[in-house]
C-alpha cells in the first residue's frame, strides 16, 4: 500500500470550517477524484486517510497535513491536481508525497503563527510581549472538555514577536492601528493555542486587543534548535527522492 501525504491550505471563509466537515468533504473529494484509497478492516471499513496538527475551528492556515493510504500507486502530481480540483475553494492542496518513513504527527513539533489585532495599541503590545518573554511562568486557563484547566503557557512558546505596526493604504491617510505578532509555539501537552498566548499577555501586561484577533497559521514541522524555526516536514522525503 503507498502512502501519500497531503499539505492543504486552510483559507477565507473555510477556516470557521470544523475539523469533522473538512474531514467529510476531503472524503467526498477522494471518491470524487477516483483516488484508489485504501479501507480498514472489519465490519464497518473506513477509507485509510489521518490528520495531523489540525488547526483549531476559526483559524486559517497554509500547513495543515493529512496521509491518504491507497492500494496501487499513483501519480503525485495528478493526485494534488484531482483533489485539489475537487475540494471547495478555500480548502487547496499545496503539495503531495509519497511517504518513505517514520510519522508524520512525529515531525510537527512547534508552528508558526501570525496574530492580526486590528485597534491595538503598538506601544502596548511591545511592553506586553517584553514581560511575557521575561516571565518563567504565565499560567491561563481554558475550558476542556474536561472541564476548566490551569497550565503554564509561557514554556511552550520559543518566540513572540511584534512584526508589523500600522496598516497604510496606498494613496490615503493612514488608517487605524493594526499590530501583528509572530510567534513560534512548541507542540506540547496540553497545547498551547494562539489565544492562550493572548490570554498570558493580558494577565502579565493587561494587554487587551479590541476586537477578536485574526490568526493564520503559516507553518508547522520540526523544530530547528539553532534557528528556533519549524522546518519542512517533506524534507526527509525529498532528502530520500534526491539520492
Amino acid at each position: 500500500m503507498q502512502r501519500l501525504r497531503v499539505r492543504y491550505a486552510k483559507r477565507g471563509r473555510l477556516r470557521f470550517t470544523s475539523h469533522r466537515d473538512i474531514s467529510r468533504a476531503v472524503e467526498r473529494a477522494v471518491r470524487r477524484s477516483d483516488i484508489p484509497v485504501a479501507f480498514s478492516a472489519g465490519f464497518s471499513p473506513h477509507p485509510k486517510i489521518s490528520y495531523a496538527g489540525a488547526a483549531p475551528t476559526g483559524v486559517a492556515s497554509e500547513a495543515e497535513y493529512l496521509e491518504i493510504g491507497v492500494s496501487s500507486t499513483c501519480d503525485l502530481e495528478q493526485v494534488r491536481a484531482e483533489l485539489d480540483a475537487s475540494l471547495p475553494p478555500g480548502l487547496d492542496v499545496l503539495e503531495v508525497i509519497e511517504a518513505r518513513a517514520g510519522s508524520l504527527a512525529d515531525r510537527l513539533e512547534a508552528s508558526v503563527w501570525l496574530l492580526r489585532l486590528p485597534g491595538a495599541d503598538v506601544a502596548a503590545a511591545e511592553q506586553a510581549v517584553k514581560e511575557f518573554e521575561a516571565a518563567d511562568r504565565v499560567e491561563v486557563e481554558r475550558l476542556t472538555k474536561k472541564g476548566m484547566r490551569r497550565f503554564d503557557a509561557r514554556q511552550a512558546v520559543r518566540s513572540v514577536t511584534v512584526v508589523n505596526e500600522h496598516e497604510r493604504t496606498a494613496g490615503q491617510e493612514p488608517g487605524p492601528p493594526c499590530v501583528i505578532l509572530r510567534m513560534v509555539v512548541r507542540h506540547e501537552t496540553p497545547a498551547v493555542r494562539p489565544d492562550d498566548v493572548l490570554m498570558g499577555l493580558r494577565l502579565v501586561a493587561g494587554f487587551a486587543p479590541p476586537s477578536p484577533p485574526e490568526v493564520t497559521r503559516l507553518a508547522q514541522g520540526p523544530l530547528d534548535a539553532t534557528t528556533g524555526e519549524p522546518g519542512d516536514p517533506f524534507d526527509v522525503e525529498r532528502a530520500d527522492g534526491d539520492l
